[in-house]
Protein backbone atom coordinates (compact mmCIF):
# COMPACT_ATOMS: atom_id res chain seq x y z
CA UNK A 1 0.00 0.00 0.00
CA UNK A 2 1.14 3.56 -0.60
CA UNK A 3 1.53 6.37 1.89
CA UNK A 4 -2.25 6.84 1.89
CA UNK A 5 -3.98 7.57 5.16
CA UNK A 6 -5.58 4.56 6.81
CA UNK A 7 -9.26 4.05 6.02
CA UNK A 8 -11.31 4.98 9.07
CA UNK A 9 -13.96 2.39 9.96
CA UNK A 10 -16.64 2.64 12.66
CA UNK A 11 -18.46 -0.49 13.84
CA UNK A 12 -21.78 0.20 15.58
CA UNK A 13 -24.01 -2.04 17.68
CA UNK A 14 -26.52 -1.32 20.41
CA UNK A 15 -24.42 -1.40 23.59
CA UNK A 16 -20.84 -1.44 22.23
CA UNK A 17 -20.24 -4.32 24.60
CA UNK A 18 -19.41 -7.30 22.37
CA UNK A 19 -19.94 -7.45 18.59
CA UNK A 20 -18.65 -4.00 17.65
CA UNK A 21 -15.80 -4.32 20.17
CA UNK A 22 -14.73 -7.65 18.70
CA UNK A 23 -14.92 -6.28 15.13
CA UNK A 24 -12.83 -3.26 16.14
CA UNK A 25 -10.24 -5.47 17.81
CA UNK A 26 -9.96 -7.75 14.79
CA UNK A 27 -9.63 -4.94 12.28
CA UNK A 28 -7.00 -3.24 14.46
CA UNK A 29 -5.06 -6.51 14.72
CA UNK A 30 -5.32 -7.67 11.12
CA UNK A 31 -5.85 -4.47 9.14
CA UNK A 32 -2.29 -3.35 9.80
CA UNK A 33 -1.74 0.25 8.71
CA UNK A 34 -4.51 0.16 6.10
CA UNK A 35 -7.36 0.75 8.55
CA UNK A 36 -8.09 2.79 11.65
CA UNK A 37 -10.82 0.92 13.53
CA UNK A 38 -13.30 2.32 16.04
CA UNK A 39 -16.51 1.08 17.64
CA UNK A 40 -19.49 2.65 19.34
CA UNK A 41 -23.00 1.91 20.53
CA UNK A 42 -26.35 3.59 20.26
CA UNK A 43 -26.34 3.14 24.05
CA UNK A 44 -23.32 2.83 26.35
CA UNK A 45 -22.73 -0.09 28.71
CA UNK A 46 -19.54 -2.05 29.48
CA UNK A 47 -17.41 -4.45 27.48
CA UNK A 48 -18.55 -7.98 28.23
CA UNK A 49 -15.93 -10.18 29.93
CA UNK A 50 -16.96 -13.07 27.68
CA UNK A 51 -16.02 -10.96 24.63
CA UNK A 52 -12.62 -10.25 26.18
CA UNK A 53 -12.10 -13.98 26.85
CA UNK A 54 -13.24 -15.09 23.38
CA UNK A 55 -10.92 -12.57 21.73
CA UNK A 56 -7.97 -13.51 23.96
CA UNK A 57 -8.39 -17.08 22.71
CA UNK A 58 -7.41 -15.88 19.22
CA UNK A 59 -4.62 -13.64 20.47
CA UNK A 60 -6.40 -10.28 20.47
CA UNK A 61 -6.57 -8.23 23.66
CA UNK A 62 -9.65 -6.02 23.96
CA UNK A 63 -9.42 -5.88 27.76
CA UNK A 64 -8.57 -2.17 27.65
CA UNK A 65 -11.50 -1.25 25.42
CA UNK A 66 -14.34 0.84 26.83
CA UNK A 67 -17.90 1.29 25.64
CA UNK A 68 -18.46 4.53 23.72
CA UNK A 69 -21.55 6.27 22.37
CA UNK A 70 -21.96 7.01 18.66
CA UNK A 71 -22.33 10.64 19.77
CA UNK A 72 -18.59 10.56 20.57
CA UNK A 73 -17.93 10.18 16.82
CA UNK A 74 -20.49 12.56 15.33
CA UNK A 75 -18.76 15.11 13.15
CA UNK A 76 -15.76 12.83 12.50
CA UNK A 77 -14.98 11.58 9.02
CA UNK A 78 -15.18 7.85 8.30
CA UNK A 79 -14.80 5.96 5.07
CA UNK A 80 -16.96 3.13 6.44
CA UNK A 81 -19.71 2.88 9.06
CA UNK A 82 -20.83 -0.73 9.55
CA UNK A 83 -23.69 -1.68 11.84
CA UNK A 84 -23.37 -5.18 13.28
CA UNK A 85 -26.88 -5.57 14.66
CA UNK A 86 -30.36 -4.87 13.37
CA UNK A 87 -31.36 -2.54 16.22
CA UNK A 88 -28.27 -0.37 15.68
CA UNK A 89 -29.07 -0.22 11.98
CA UNK A 90 -32.47 1.25 12.81
CA UNK A 91 -31.20 3.64 15.49
CA UNK A 92 -27.79 4.70 14.20
CA UNK A 93 -27.54 8.40 13.43
CA UNK A 94 -26.50 9.51 9.98
CA UNK A 95 -22.82 10.33 9.69
CA UNK A 96 -22.52 13.05 7.05
CA UNK A 97 -19.66 12.50 4.65
CA UNK A 98 -19.40 8.75 5.21
CA UNK A 99 -18.33 7.22 1.93
CA UNK A 100 -19.69 3.72 2.51
CA UNK A 101 -22.13 2.05 4.88
CA UNK A 102 -22.68 -1.61 5.53
CA UNK A 103 -24.83 -3.82 7.70
CA UNK A 104 -23.99 -7.21 9.18
CA UNK A 105 -26.86 -8.87 11.06
CA UNK A 106 -24.81 -10.63 13.72
CA UNK A 107 -26.31 -12.66 16.57
CA UNK A 108 -26.30 -10.87 19.95
CA UNK A 109 -24.15 -13.00 22.27
CA UNK A 110 -25.22 -10.92 25.26
CA UNK A 111 -28.60 -12.64 25.09
CA UNK A 112 -27.02 -16.07 25.66
CA UNK A 113 -28.32 -18.06 28.60
CA UNK A 114 -27.14 -21.16 30.39
CA UNK A 115 -23.91 -21.96 32.16
CA UNK A 116 -20.83 -19.77 31.91
CA UNK A 117 -19.34 -22.22 29.38
CA UNK A 118 -22.55 -22.21 27.28
CA UNK A 119 -22.58 -18.41 27.22
CA UNK A 120 -18.89 -18.33 26.29
CA UNK A 121 -19.58 -20.77 23.46
CA UNK A 122 -22.10 -18.28 22.04
CA UNK A 123 -19.47 -15.50 22.20
CA UNK A 124 -17.03 -17.80 20.39
CA UNK A 125 -19.57 -18.50 17.64
CA UNK A 126 -20.17 -14.75 17.19
CA UNK A 127 -16.41 -14.10 17.23
CA UNK A 128 -15.91 -16.67 14.47
CA UNK A 129 -18.74 -15.16 12.40
CA UNK A 130 -17.15 -11.72 12.74
CA UNK A 131 -13.68 -13.12 12.00
CA UNK A 132 -14.90 -14.43 8.63
CA UNK A 133 -16.58 -11.12 7.80
CA UNK A 134 -13.54 -9.06 8.84
CA UNK A 135 -11.19 -11.14 6.71
CA UNK A 136 -13.40 -10.68 3.64
CA UNK A 137 -13.85 -6.98 4.42
CA UNK A 138 -10.09 -6.44 4.67
CA UNK A 139 -9.52 -8.15 1.33
CA UNK A 140 -12.32 -6.29 -0.43
CA UNK A 141 -11.84 -2.84 1.12
CA UNK A 142 -8.07 -2.96 0.58
CA UNK A 143 -8.38 -3.34 -3.17
CA UNK A 144 -7.31 -0.16 -4.89
CA UNK A 145 -8.04 -1.38 -8.40
CA UNK A 146 -11.79 -1.79 -7.84
CA UNK A 147 -14.58 0.46 -6.61
CA UNK A 148 -15.41 0.04 -2.93
CA UNK A 149 -17.29 -3.17 -2.17
CA UNK A 150 -21.01 -3.03 -1.52
CA UNK A 151 -20.34 -4.97 1.71
CA UNK A 152 -22.57 -7.74 0.54
CA UNK A 153 -21.35 -9.63 3.53
CA UNK A 154 -24.82 -8.55 4.53
CA UNK A 155 -27.24 -11.26 5.52
CA UNK A 156 -30.56 -9.53 5.68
Amino acid sequence: MTDAQPRRVLFVCTHNSARSQMAEGMLRAWGEDRFEAHSAGTEVSAVRPEAVTAMAEIGIDIGGHRSKSVEHYLGQKFEWVITVCDQARQNCPVFPGVEHTGHWSVEDPSEATGSEEQRLETFRRVRDDLRNRIHVFILAASREDLPAPEVSLVNE
